[in-house]
């Protein structure tokens, strides 16, 4: 993904009201730890594939990996990763899956979301491509989320209706050396 793949991601985040820092895979717990408040729930990070810039990724020790019921209505926010973000829309792709990637996603204030940059493709039909092999051979449930939960079917606009109030992307950058000198820039500088 290019550099301006990036930015304009970053931008139409920042225009959905999405908080975004980004920086290298060895920084994600620490920017988690940042964006999460307490208490937080989470599903364990993906990655472990052949590609080494696929590595898994660890979660700050303080965010729950195995909630209950309980644990899970009382967390304010929620870490899953996204299997794909689409640029043209600041979208992320939640799968839903064993692991409770979706109600970890959904019943929280603050949703962070953990999505490496190699996942990033720049529209739907792309997204779609990356999408049709996982419905057909897996049976795959996606949600494309775009920006927090807002709903205006009842009068004025209300956030956190159907899901989350707050999204804080983590954006993890493919060019580690380049990032380890500054791993929390956020979309802001």
């Amino acid at each position: 993904m290019s550099l301006a793949d990036r930015s304009t991601f970053k931008r139409r985040l920042d225009s959905l009201g999405v908080t975004v820092t980004e920086g290298p895979p060895s920084a994600c717990g620490e920017l988690i730890d940042e964006a999460a408040g307490d208490p937080a729930v989470g599903v364990p990070l993906g990655g472990g594939g052949d590609d080494p810039t696929d590595a898994p990724v660890a979660l700050p020790d303080r965010v729950e990996t195995d909630p209950t019921t309980a644990e899970l209505r009382a967390a304010h926010t929620g870490v899953t990763d996204a299997e794909l973000g689409v640029v043209a829309y600041g979208s992320v792709a939640i799968e839903a899956d064993r692991a409770g990637t979706e109600p970890v996603s959904l019943f929280v204030d603050r949703h962070v979301v953990v999505l490496r940059e190699a996942d990033l493709v720049p529209d739907m039909p792309d997204a779609f491509e990356w999408l049709g092999p996982k419905a057909r051979d897996e049976s795959a449930d996606v949600v494309f989320a775009t920006g927090p939960s807002a709903t205006a079917d009842m009068g004025g606009l209300v956030q956190g209706a159907h899901g989350p109030k707050e999204v804080h992307v983590v954006l993890l950058r493919d060019d580690e050396a380049a990032d380890s000198a500054d791993p929390g820039v956020t979309a802001d500088e």
